[in-house]
């Protein structure tokens, strides 16, 4: 007896017991949790291990993305060896140190949940307080900032300062906020996916998103000693942020007439100018007074002129600056390897 046989047709296999002929996709990313590392080979188990713990109780799918910002340490061989054991881990390692901004910005390129969370590496944010992070989200705000509202820091060197510059970026902005400089903050990530940060603009994304009509909140979050390392901010960054919360300003207001700024600059100048000149003659009639006698004068003059000068060239080259990435469609990153992240990422 004879079996016939049709070329290309297959009989199919049955399925085991319970499988299932189409199985179900995997949910989307509804969290991504961005990471910035320099120099954290030693907190990086522990953060990892409080990350997870806080995440895996909130029944929803996550991502961590740890971005290695030209660590000197063993860093790198450290989230190595977590991405093997935790694939929800993913590392971004960076050719240079290019600083917290760009690594906050690379995390936020890649980043593929509706929920963004900046959280630091150095285990002073604790992971715990994500969920009522995401509690007051769930409120209907679109970014909520953590405020360290009991800090561990040096009084004097870190705590005095800090309440300083938050008052005047306050007052500034427009945005009121206790602590801008807490990383701990969530943003949905369709307020934050357009945005552009250089310099040390990483703290000012509350006050970009506000004035894109997103609705900022604010709560307080714990704050630990550091246990490990030693903190990279110095009081020169109180300068650096006074700087760049200019630029913000002026984005904000000139960005697209920037001939206001320059025009009035020159008029005012004009203005100066011709003021002082009428001094000069009025002191020379009536008092007799020849104002090259002393010097104070030019050097006051020159040094004023200096001063602003140099704010209105930097200024107008920060406008150079964004248009060169923006119209090269280049980051102000450059990435070596990336772990763990899908081809198609």
């Amino acid at each position: 007896m004879s079996t016939s046989f049709t070329p290309g047709l297959v009989t199919p296999m049955p399925l085991p017991r319970g499988a299932s002929a189409n199985p179900l996709p995997e949910p989307p990313i509804a969290l991504s949790i961005i990471t910035p590392i320099y120099n954290e080979e030693q907190n990086i188990p522990k953060l990892l291990a409080g990350l997870l713990q806080a995440l895996s109780r909130l029944n929803k799918r996550f991502e961590i993305i740890a971005v290695n910002d030209g660590s000197r340490d063993g860093s790198l061989a450290a989230l190595r060896r977590q991405a093997m054991l935790h694939p929800e881990l993913k590392v971004l390692d960076f050719r240079r140190n290019y600083g917290q901004t760009a690594a906050i910005m690379a995390g936020i390129d890649h980043a593929s949940g509706d929920v963004i969370i900046s959280i630091d590496a150095d285990l002073q944010n604790d992971p715990a307080d994500i969920p009522e992070l995401l509690a007051k989200l769930d409120e209907g705000f679109d970014v909520v900032s953590g405020w360290r509202k009991d800090r561990n820091d040096g009084e004097l060197r870190r705590n005095m300062v800090s309440r300083i510059a938050n008052r005047v970026i306050s007052r500034i902005s427009g945005v009121h906020l206790h602590d801008y400089g807490c990383t701990l903050k969530a943003y949905r990530s369709d307020v934050v996916k357009g945005v552009r940060l250089y310099g040390e603009m990483h703290r000012f994304i509350p006050i970009y998103a506000s004035w894109m009509g997103a609705r900022v909140a604010e709560i307080p979050v714990r704050h630990h000693a550091r246990e490990h390392g030693h903190s990279n901010y110095g009081l020169e960054r109180i300068f650096k942020v006074i700087l760049d919360l200019i630029v913000v300003k002026f984005l904000d207001r000139n960005f697209v007439k920037p001939i206001y700024v320059f025009g009035g600059f020159g008029i005012l100048s004009l203005l100066l100018g011709a003021a002082s000149f009428l001094l000069m003659l009025a002191l020379r009639w009536f008092e007799g007074i020849s104002m090259i006698s002393t010097p104070l004068p030019l050097v006051t003059v020159m040094g004023l002129m200096t001063g602003v000068s140099s704010i209105l060239m930097g200024l107008l080259a920060e406008m150079m600056v964004r248009t060169y990435f923006e119209s090269q469609q280049r980051t102000n990153y450059m990435v070596r390897e990336r772990i763990n992240f899908d081809p198609a990422d």
